[in-house]
């Protein structure tokens, strides 16, 4: 059996492993733990945002669907104020690839309309001997890009002659499909903006509420819970109910947003003020204030940046909560009013039991509401835990 190795006299160098070559700052470690002690905190909420899966997909589809709104008139088949009286509630018309076991590339059948007299309704039925081509990048209805430029190119079109109603016909013989393509405009926007009017009256109360202190912090709290004891849906229709009914549509959709707005900021105004109690007792907030700097650059430049990352997790958080209240609004009839359309417009069509029972894809405009508020869900979750240092 062999001695272990003894142990150096008194006074002897030990031995040790570390290289005597000179530090090279440019070169950097091998694997994947190291690289990072330079990297910014936007680059490590990056890092972890994408480790969460679901989250990432949700910011990708709703990137798609926030770009979709600048080409809305391209996508749409139709212009959103087209009528087609002879299709009045027609069914959504399924899309073909094969005919008589012949493949011919995406088409529609067309349909033929009869009246029901002991149902007092249209039937629609689909003629198989009518294949109807769809074209794609065609020239269509004419309309006015954004309002101010004349152009008649879509996606896709129906074949000449025919039409093409992916989602169905309204009571006015509307497309259901390019009318929802046409109120994500208002519905989408309206949630951004009013996320940015309760984001910016949440970070001013609130931010001089937790820095401050003293009588303005407890007036700020005695007024959140006067807001917050006042149930939503009465107090949504008093304001809307203040808004005049000359105004125009445009003025109209400002007065709903800076509505949902003032009744949001309540929470990102309580964040703020918990989380600057707990920031402005850091040293650096009193070497600031030892410096000479003034209350709003101590809070601009110090204590907000440190709670920036919680503020957008709780952002987009709050957007779906904001479509929801444009929806639910103009659902009661107390939102936004025609020609503008949104989802909540759309909806307003299929209120009665016998609508839906007859006519169920004027249901549709659900499908894409539903879609965009898990999307800002699973979002606002990815990001708060990619902003937790303790993640």
């Amino acid at each position: 059996m062999s001695e272990p190795n003894p142990l150096p006299p008194p006074g002897a160098a030990l031995p040790h492993y570390v290289s005597d070559a000179p530090f090279d700052p440019s070169r950097e470690p091998a694997g994947p733990a190291f690289g990072l002690g330079n990297a910014s905190q936007l680059r490590l909420i990056w890092i972890k945002f994408r480790r969460h899966r679901v989250a990432l997909i949700s910011g990708i589809f709703l990137l798609l669907m926030y770009g979709s709104l600048l080409i809305t008139e391209f996508l749409a088949p139709y212009r959103l104020d087209t009528r087609n009286l002879d299709f009045i509630h027609a069914p959504p018309q399924r899309v073909h690839l094969f005919h008589d076991g012949q493949f011919i590339g995406p088409f529609v059948y067309g349909q033929t309309m009869r009246l029901d007299m002991a149902e007092l309704r249209r039937v629609y039925t689909d003629d198989p001997t009518d294949p109807q081509k769809l074209r794609f990048f065609c020239r269509g209805e004419p309309y006015l890009f954004w309002k101010l430029i004349p152009a008649d190119r879509h996606l896709v079109c129906p074949a000449e002659g025919g039409r093409f109603n992916l989602l169905g016909t309204d009571r006015l013989g509307r497309d259901v499909f390019s009318r929802i393509l046409h109120g994500a405009r208002i519905s989408l926007t309206i949630g951004l903006l009013g996320t940015l009017v309760s984001f910016t009256l949440g970070i001013v109360i609130g931010g001089i509420a937790g820095y401050r202190g003293g009588w303005f912090d407890h007036g700020m709290q005695r007024m959140v819970e006067v807001i917050q004891s006042i149930p939503s849906i009465p107090l949504w229709m008093t304001l809307a109910a203040i808004i005049p009914l000359s105004w125009s549509p445009l003025l109209v959709y400002l007065g709903i947003t800076l509505i949902l707005g003032m009744l949001d900021w309540t929470g990102q105004a309580r964040a703020v003020r918990s989380k600057l109690f707990a920031l402005r007792e850091e040293d650096y907030v009193l070497a600031a204030e030892l410096m000479g700097a003034r209350s709003p650059r101590i809070i601009s430049r110090h204590l907000i940046p440190g709670v920036m990352s919680h503020l957008i997790a709780s952002a987009s958080l709050s957007v779906p909560g904001m479509i929801l209240g444009e929806t639910a609004l103009t659902f009661l009839g107390l939102g936004l009013r025609p020609p503008v359309t949104s989802w909540g417009i759309l909806l307003t069509e299929a209120r009665g039991i016998n609508i839906v029972a007859l006519y169920p894809w004027l249901l549709w405009p659900m499908v894409p509401v539903v879609l965009v508020i898990l999307a800002f869900n699973f979002l606002g979750d990815g990001l708060r835990d990619a902003a937790d240092p303790y993640r």
